[in-house]
């Protein structure tokens, strides 16, 4: 009998996770997958190339929503997405990481007694006043599955966990994605001329950073002159981008040393993770980036006080800076004059998390 698994992607990120479960599943004629978006089918986060570089079809179904608030979110997801479970039948429902929508999800499928999986369960920042803190809590206290990445997530999830619930380590599948698209990666098209370790990338996407403008401009500043005419590439979006830029003037009237930053437009992600993979270095405030810089041995700089992967800062390439302009002087200066700590691989960062996951729901 065919296991109908539904996978729900709360927002572009999700899709570069999920993308080796939706192939593994196509290839198991004992499962059949259902591939739900959150949002609308015309989101321009979700850019034309994104399905064709993960090599997965675009979902069949997509939920419409669309709204900034994270109550309205919660409250709209849980609406349509009922709606969808009325229409198909599953057996079980995938949720992954901790955005509104998925705990949204989460409550929906718990409600309706059908079996829920929580990918990349047990990560905690041990604050109650995130939002994103809350979800977590909820979704896995709600789910029947709780698939961790690593030794520090599977020890929180396996204190909390129900009853009913079991946790499985089975490795972080984001190296799935970035094994099985390791030789497919490509030069940007808009920087031809770039030379292999001869830069660093600089990414910003967290509302927190972005809405402190002062203590921001002091962090762009230190980050410029402690890269001491290292080229700093910035693919940045939308809000960040107009944030960064007009920082970027600001400081430019007063010392003029902005021209080694250069802001770009978003990359696909073949193109960015090319970008990524052959910098001197890497300056984020995105735990997916962090990770994938571990996954390269590449040298990376956390903008926040807290990773949900601890084992990037322990075993991987990354450390943390918080939000602090010394420290973030400190790591770069040494980061360019390769001063940089030894790394490794965490463990089951192998390529193979999508087999497990399926192994265990198969089963």
């Amino acid at each position: 009998m065919t296991k109908n698994i539904c996978i729900l992607a709360g927002a572009r990120p999700n899709f570069i996770k999920v993308s080796p479960l939706v192939r593994a599943i196509s290839q198991r004629p004992e499962a059949n997958c259902l591939l739900v978006y959150a949002g609308s089918a015309d989101d321009p986060t979700l850019e034309a190339s994104l399905f064709d570089d993960l090599q997965i079809t675009r979902p069949q179904y997509y939920l419409g929503v669309v709204s900034t608030s994270l109550n309205e979110i919660t409250s709209q997801v849980m609406a349509q997405f009922d709606k969808f479970l009325d229409e198909h039948p599953v057996d079980v429902v995938i949720v992954v990481d901790d955005l509104a929508s998925t705990m949204a999800a989460a409550i929906v499928t718990k409600k309706r007694g059908i079996c829920l999986a929580h990918l990349v369960a047990g990560t905690r920042s041990f604050d109650i006043k995130m939002p994103k803190e809350i979800n977590r809590l909820v979704i896995d206290a709600l789910s029947d599955y709780l698939f961790t990445a690593g030794v520090r997530s599977t020890g929180v999830a396996t204190r909390e966990q129900s009853e009913q619930s079991q946790t499985y380590m089975v490795g972080n599948i984001l190296m799935d994605t970035l094994r099985f698209n390791h030789d497919r990666l490509r030069r940007p098209s808009l920087l031809p001329d770039l030379q292999e370790n001869s830069y660093l990338v600089f990414t910003l996407n967290r509302k927190a950073l972005l809405a402190d403008e002062a203590n921001l401009r002091r962090m762009l500043t230190t980050l410029i002159e402690a890269a001491n005419g290292t080229p700093i590439i910035a693919p940045l979006r939308d809000d960040a981008a107009k944030t960064v830029l007009a920082n970027l003037q600001f400081d430019s009237m007063e010392s003029g040393i902005c021209n080694s930053i250069r802001l770009i437009a978003p990359l696909s992600y073949l193109e960015f993770g090319w970008l990524t993979a052959h910098a001197k270095g890497v300056i984020t405030d995105s735990g997916n980036v962090a990770e994938e810089a571990t996954f390269n041995g590449v040298p990376c700089i956390t903008l926040n006080n807290y990773t949900e992967h601890q084992e990037t800062v322990t075993v991987g390439s990354n450390v943390l800076v918080g939000e602090d302009p010394d420290r973030l002087r400190e790591a770069v200066t040494q980061l360019v004059n390769g001063q940089w700590k030894h790394s490794a691989l965490p463990d089951r960062w192998d390529g193979r998390t999508a087999d497990r996951i399926l192994q265990i729901l198969l089963a």
